[in-house]
Formats: structure tokens, C-alpha cells, sequence
């Protein structure tokens, strides 16, 4: 049988939880105020049982023997959304670079799939995506054909 989970959870260091929560705030996510202190720990919901939590870096290090990453310079795992619309992708890398965040990537545009990447305030790295499957499938019809 093979392995599935009924949620997920994705753990983040950050330095101030309170301005990661804002920051994320500004974005139009919500927390799961159950798991919620604002000084160790913030559950950010990303969507229907898909979580990110934002632990403060000395508490994160109560869940790991290995070091915390430094995100100026490595890519510890970079977190991937999609979007309901090119627009809708720029309109979150926009905000978040207004709110605190760093441009990661220029968008880049691969016909089917657009996609442009952001850094949080904490340097991780969010890459935003819209994925047009009408023209995914055109293509792929269009490859077989070849």
C-alpha cells in the first residue's frame, strides 16, 4: 500500500514570528491560531491541510539536531504555489516584495506555465506559478503528433 497523509507540514526558521505573521498577513493567509504564539511558533494555513509553520530559529532548533541553514546562502527547499492566473502571480510576487520581500527569480514564462519567485523576510523562497492545462494538453497532442 502506498504511503499517504492526510495533511502536511512544512517547517520554517524565522527570526521574529510576530513579522513573519505580518508579513504573510499582507499576502492574504491566515493562521491556525490553535498552534499560534506569535513568539515561538505560527501555523500559516496555505490551504485545505497544507501548513507552514514559522518557528521562531531557537525554538526550530528543538526539532533538529542539524543546523539551521543560512538562506543568504544556501536554499534549504523552496516552496511552490499556485496561482489562479498570470496576474494573480504577479500580483502576490508584487505585494511581497512590498511588503518586505525580496525578488528570488524574473517571471519566467514557458508557455503552459508562468512562474516568478519571491524571498520572505526570512530569505526562504516561494516560487508563485499559473499552470494554462488547456495549453499543456494542446502541446503535449501537438508532441505526440510530431
Amino acid at each position: 500500500m502506498a504511503l499517504t497523509s492526510k495533511q502536511i507540514y512544512v517547517n520554517l526558521h524565522v527570526k521574529d514570528v510576530k513579522r513573519s505573521m505580518a508579513f504573510f498577513t499582507g499576502l492574504g493567509f491566515e493562521f491556525d491560531l490553535r498552534f499560534t504564539d506569535e513568539k515561538q511558533a505560527a501555523c500559516l494555513v496555505i490551504g485545505e491541510n497544507i501548513y507552514v509553520m514559522l518557528l521562531q530559529e531557537e525554538y526550530h532548533k528543538t526539532f533538529t539536531k542539524r543546523e539551521v541553514v543560512d538562506t543568504e546562502k544556501y536554499a534549504q527547499l523552496t516552496i511552490a504555489l499556485a496561482a489562479d492566473s498570470r496576474e494573480k502571480v504577479d500580483e502576490i510576487v508584487n505585494k511581497a516584495v512590498s511588503l518586505g520581500g525580496k525578488l528570488y527569480t524574473d517571471p519566467m514564462d514557458h508557455g503552459f506555465m508562468y512562474q516568478w519567485g519571491f524571498q520572505d523576510p526570512d530569505g526562504h523562497v516561494w516560487e508563485i506559478g499559473y499552470m494554462d492545462m488547456s495549453v499543456f494538453e494542446a502541446q503535449g497532442q501537438e508532441q505526440g503528433q510530431a
